[in-house]
């Protein structure tokens, strides 16, 4: 951890951060559509996992050994096509035909695009799709992780606990859940439509490792994967509490960017804040 905790490592972090940042508003104006708040509560932690920790190959993306990575909440898409792209799974280019008729880059990932391992969108479901990766994995013999990236609002579905419950079950340490929880969701916030605390107790009582961090923190960030890389025994969720719109101010903690793209003079102004 020393070395890629120094300063100018996280530095560097934090600049793909701001860059990723410029790219989902520039991607999303371009579309004209699309989700910029959970695209960017979640930066952090997409950038740190795929540019650290996540062993892939964005030459192979299909290579067995890979660590699988599956977005829960489909719609933050932008975040995870705009690090793809700097990973080097398309051309960048790919990124401004969002949302276009025959583009490989749609409004929920799907598996036509390089480093999409499955197709999202229906809340609730991600988890349960990376517990089968996870059981599929040790039913193979093959040494790969899994990590589940969730929204907030979607813990409120049924689905999220059965898995998390056949995850402990089952001993699921090399499976990781990681929650944006940012404290909105499209109709409000989450805490006023179905209260999720406490929410660290109920993953606790489910059995599994549980880490709180500040989900913009990037030295934080980094500490949690790899605290989640040594447990065994069980799977692990990181509770990321992140800000809805984080780095563009008139986005932030609000719910009209939830799914709306900004007009050419909020783009202007939301880019002269990431530069």
């Amino acid at each position: 951890m020393g070395e890629i905790c120094s300063p100018q490592f996280i530095k560097d972090l934090e600049e793909k951060c701001k860059k990723i940042r410029r790219t989902i508003i520039e991607m999303l104006a371009k579309a004209g559509s699309g989700h910029p708040g959970g695209s960017l509560s979640s930066t952090e932690l997409v950038v740190s996992l795929f540019f650290v920790y996540l062993k892939h190959d964005p030459k192979n993306p299909r290579w067995p050994e890979r660590d699988r990575f599956h977005l829960s909440k489909g719609h933050s898409c932008p975040v995870l096509y705009a690090v793809l792209a700097e990973c080097g799974y398309f051309p960048p280019q790919e990124l401004f035909t969002l949302r276009k008729l025959g583009s490989v880059l749609q409004g929920h990932p799907d598996r036509r695009t390089p480093g999409i391992e499955v197709a999202s969108g229906s809340l609730g479901q991600g988890l349960s799709v990376a517990l089968g990766m996870s059981l599929a994995g040790k039913l193979d013999g093959l040494n790969y992780r899994v990590y589940c990236l969730m929204g907030d609002g979607e813990m409120q579905e049924g689905n999220v606990w059965e898995a998390a419950m056949a995850a402990s079950h089952y001993k699921c340490d090399n499976l990781c859940a990681i929650l944006d929880y940012n404290g909105f969701q499209i109709d409000g916030k989450v805490k006023d439509i179905m209260n999720l605390e406490p929410l660290k107790e109920k993953w606790k009582a489910f059995g599994w490792h549980t880490i709180e961090i500040d989900g913009h923190n990037i030295k934080e960030v980094l500490s949690a994967y790899e605290e989640a890389r040594l447990v065994k025994g069980k799977p692990t969720v990181i509770i990321a509490k992140t800000v809805k719109g984080k780095g563009v101010s008139f986005m932030e903690n609000t719910v009209d960017f939830h799914g709306r793209a900004p007009n050419p003079e909020e783009t202007k102004k939301a880019l002269e804040e990431l530069k």
